[in-house]
C-alpha cells in the first residue's frame, strides 16, 4: 500500500518539529499534521516542569544561608585548629556539606523533571520551541550559585513567554535573577554613580555612603555585550564597542536584593544609587537620562530591529530544519516577525506552514539530549531518577544545564556526530533496550517511532535481529532515528 503524504507528514511533525514520537502519536497527527502542530501554540506559553516548587529568590536565599553557614564553619575550624594545633576531622553529617548536597539535588531534580516532561508530553512541538529559547537565552550552571537558579529561571522567565511578543520574553530574561547573576550584572556599578562617589548621599542603614574606589567593583559589560551579540542583533548586527559600553552604563542599577533590602533576598531590584547618571546613545539612538525606563527603552528598540529578526529567524530555521537553513525559510520567518512586531506565536505558525520545513530528507542530527528523550518516547517510558540521564548526557558531552558558555549548545551535526559520540550512543542504546522493550515487538515499536520515515533497510535489519532488545537497539541507532 502506497504511503500517503499525510502519513509521511505526520512522522515529520512528530520527529522533526517534536521530540520524537511516542506510541500512537504519529497516528494521532496523521489526520491533520499541520493542524496538530498549530494546536500546540498557545498564548500562555509552554508547560512548566515540576520540581520542588521554589522560586529563584527562594533558591538564592537558601544558597546564601549555606554560604553563611560555611563561613561560620570555617571560622570555627580555624579557631579549633589554632587551639589544638591540628586541623579537626570532618563530620560526615556536617550540616554545611548536607546543605550543599541538598542544593545540588534541587538542580538535579529540576533537570529530571524537565526530561520527564520532554519524555511524556503530548505537545512535543511546544516543548521543543521552549527548549530552543532556553538555549538561545542560556544560563549555564557554571557553579553552585547559577546551578541553583537555572531551573526556576527557565520556568519563570522563558516558558511563560515563548509564544508572546519577543520583547516581553527579552525583558523577562534579561532582568531575571539568574541572568543577572550569570553574566555578572549584580556586580556592575556606574563609575559616576552615587554609590561610587558617595557624593551627598546617606546610607539607608545610617551614615554616609562610602565610595567604592577601593573595593572590587565597577562597570561590568558582560550582560550588555551578550544581549547584543547573542540575544538580539547578533555579532554582525552593526553595533560597536562604544555601544556595548553605553548600554552597560544604562544597565547599572539592575541587581538583586540582599539581606538588608526591604524585599526578599534574590528579588530583582533597581538600585538608583548604583546607576550611571546621564543620557546614553546606543546604535545611533539617544536615550534620555533615567533608570529602569532607560534600560527598557534600549531593550525594546533592540527587540524591534530587523537585525534581531534576521539573526534569530536564522537560528530558528537552523534548529528545526537544517544546519545550513534554506534562505526562503529564513525570509518567511523574518517577514512574519517584522509584520507582527515579533509575535513568536505567529512566527511558530509560519514555521509550521512553510513548505521548506516539510522536506522529507532529514538534515538535523540529534543532540544527546534529543536522542535520549526521543529514546524514552519511542519506548513510551520516562526516566525516574537523575542517574538515569545526568551521567549519560555528561558522558555524551552535553552536561545538564551546563553548555559551558553563554552561546548555548551547538546546533550543527559536527558538534555531535563524532566517532566517540556515536559509540556512547550505542552504549546507551544497548543498556536501555532491555528494560525498554519489556517483551514488546521491536518491529511495532519502530513503526510507531518512525512511521513513514522508516526505510526498507532499517525495517529489514530490525526484523532479522536475534532478540527483541537487539531489534530495539537497531532502531535507536538507525540513521532515521539519529536524524530528524
Amino acid at each position: 500500500m502506497a504511503l500517503s503524504t499525510k502519513d509521511l507528514d505526520a512522522a515529520i511533525a512528530a520527529t522533526r518539529f517534536g521530540l520524537g514520537a511516542r506510541p500512537g502519536e504519529i497516528a494521532t497527527a496523521s489526520s491533520d499534521p499541520r493542524g496538530w502542530l498549530k494546536a500546540q501554540i498557545r498564548k500562555d506559553g509552554a508547560d512548566r516542569f515540576q520540581s520542588n516548587g521554589q522560586t529563584a529568590p527562594q533558591r538564592i536565599a537558601d544558597l546564601r544561608d549555606f554560604q553563611r553557614e560555611r563561613q561560620q564553619e570555617r571560622r570555627a575550624d580555624a579557631a579549633q585548629a589554632g587551639a589544638d594545633g591540628a586541623q579537626p576531622g570532618k563530620d560526615p553529617r556536617d550540616p554545611v556539606k548536607m546543605a550543599q548536597r541538598i542544593l545540588r539535588e534541587d538542580t538535579a531534580g529540576d533537570f529530571l523533571a524537565r526530561t520527564q516532561l520532554g519524555a511524556t508530553t503530548d505537545a512535543g512541538f511546544r516543548e521543543r520551541w521552549a527548549l530552543f529559547w532556553s538555549n538561545h537565552f542560556t544560563v549555564a550552571a557554571k557553579n553552585l550559585q547559577t546551578a541553583t537558579v537555572v531551573g526556576p529561571y527557565e520556568n519563570e522567565a522563558i516558558r511563560p513567554h515563548v509564544f508572546g511578543p519577543f520583547v516581553g520574553l527579552l525583558m523577562a530574561v534579561e532582568t531575571h535573577p539568574a541572568m543577572l547573576i550569570y553574566l555578572d550584572q549584580v556586580q556592575s556599578i556606574g563609575p559616576d554613580s552615587q554609590i561610587a562617589t558617595g557624593f551627598g548621599r546617606r546610607s539607608p542603614l545610617g551614615g554616609r555612603i562610602q565610595p567604592i574606589a577601593n573595593r572590587k567593583a565597577g562597570l561590568n559589560e558582560n550582560l550588555a555585550r551578550e544581549i547584543m551579540e547573542l540575544h538580539t542583533v547578533g555579532v554582525h548586527g552593526g553595533y560597536s564597542q562604544a555601544d556595548v559600553t553605553e548600554f552597560a552604563r544604562a544597565m547599572t542599577g539592575l541587581s538583586i536584593a540582599g539581606p538588608r533590602d526591604a524585599v526578599a533576598p534574590g528579588t530583582p531590584i533597581f538600585r538608583a544609587i548604583a546607576h550611571e547618571p546621564g543620557a546614553r546613545t546606543v546604535m545611533g539612538v539617544r536615550y534620555e537620562a533615567g533608570g529602569r525606563e532607560q534600560v527598557a527603552a534600549i531593550l525594546s528598540d533592540l527587540a524591534a530591529k530587523p537585525q534581531t529578526a534576521a539573526f534569530i529567524c536564522t537560528k530558528i530555521a537552523r534548529h528545526f530544519v537544517a544546519d545550513d537553513p534554506p534562505p526562503a525559510l529564513v525570509a518567511r520567518l523574518q517577514r512574519a516577525w517584522m509584520n507582527t512586531g515579533g509575535d513568536l506565536g505567529q512566527v511558530a505558525q509560519t514555521l509550521v506552514e512553510a513548505p521548506e520545513a516539510w522536506d522529507p530528507k532529514p538534515r538535523k542530527f540529534k543532540t544527546p539530549y534529543e536522542f535520549v528523550v526521543s529514546s524514552y518516547r519511542a519506548a513510551g517510558l520516562s526516566p525516574q531518577a537523575p542517574p538515569q540521564v545526568i551521567p549519560v548526557l555528561t558522558g555524551m558531552g552535553q552536561k545538564p544545564f551546563d553548555p559551558g558558555s553563554p552561546k548555548g549548545w551547538a546546533e550543527e551535526a559536527d558538534a555531535w556526530a563524532s566517532p566517540d559520540g556515536v559509540i556512547k550512543r550505542l552504549q546507551f542504546a544497548q543498556a536501555f533496550t532491555g528494560a525498554a522493550t519489556q517483551g514488546r515487538d521491536p518491529n511495532d515499536l519502530a513503526r510507531q517511532a518512525l512511521g513513514g520515515r522508516m526505510t526498507a533497510p532499517t525495517a529489514a535489519a530490525i526484523a532479522k535481529a536475534e532478540s527483541r532488545p537487539e531489534g530495539f537497539a537497531l532502531l535507536l541507532m538507525s540513521p532515521e532515528f539519529q536524524r530528524r
